[in-house]
């Protein structure tokens, strides 16, 4: 909810940077206290630069003016994707099975989100084919991407494997940027770039 929420009122190549930018230095962080997963000093200092590049789009120095609530619904979103991917990165290692984590996690968690949109559509029509065919598809990328996601974590640390992941904040501003034509363009690369360098210097450490 907080994700739809955030791209309902906010733009793709803001909101996607601070909501996933923020997510590596917290599982990081969350990793070292809780299972002792330490970082090296070039691993604080891509948190240092994930902070620093989440910073510019929140202060919206150079970025465009954030709608009201947009920021804050981001950073809601960053906390939850860092809180989700300790726990099952936590959760798959002690498994004993990955294929059966991942089966049962997405077995018993697709059934609440089916509920909340058909409660949310009732009365409101047939759902457009195009609408559809769009969820369908970005359902199945999603499920794909995090299945792999759960067993690359049996292989790497958790910090190091969000911050490989979040790296596509990078493409999502380049997406926000020209297909979507957000505006002004040099604020939103500069910090985009900035917590990109961040979640390299983090996976690379």
């Amino acid at each position: 909810m907080l994700l739809f929420r955030s791209y309902s009122i906010g733009d793709l190549s803001q909101v996607y940077p601070i909501s996933r930018g923020i997510a590596p230095a917290l599982v990081a962080v969350s990793a070292a206290v809780l299972i002792g997963e330490t970082l090296p000093p070039a691993g604080w200092l891509g948190v240092v630069l994930v902070s620093l590049g989440v910073g510019i789009l929140a202060l919206r120095r150079g970025a465009g003016p954030a709608p009201r609530g947009g920021v804050t619904y981001a950073i809601g979103l960053g906390i939850l994707i860092a809180a989700y991917s300790v726990a099952d990165g936590l959760g798959v290692r002690v498994s004993g099975s990955v294929l059966g984590y991942i089966g049962w996690l997405f077995l018993l968690e697709f059934p609440v989100p089916l509920a909340i949109a058909l409660a949310r559509h009732r009365g409101g029509g047939a759902i457009p084919l195009r609408v559809l065919s769009l969820g369908a598809g970005a359902g199945v990328l999603a499920v794909s991407a995090y299945a792999i996601v759960l067993y690359i974590n049996l292989l790497e640390p958790l910090g190091a494997v969000s911050a490989v992941r979040e790296s596509s904040v990078v493409f999502a501003a380049l997406i926000g940027i020209f297909l979507f034509g957000e505006r002004p363009v040099i604020g939103r690369l500069i910090a985009a770039t900035v917590v990109a360098a961040g979640v390299i210097t983090l996976a690379v450490s």
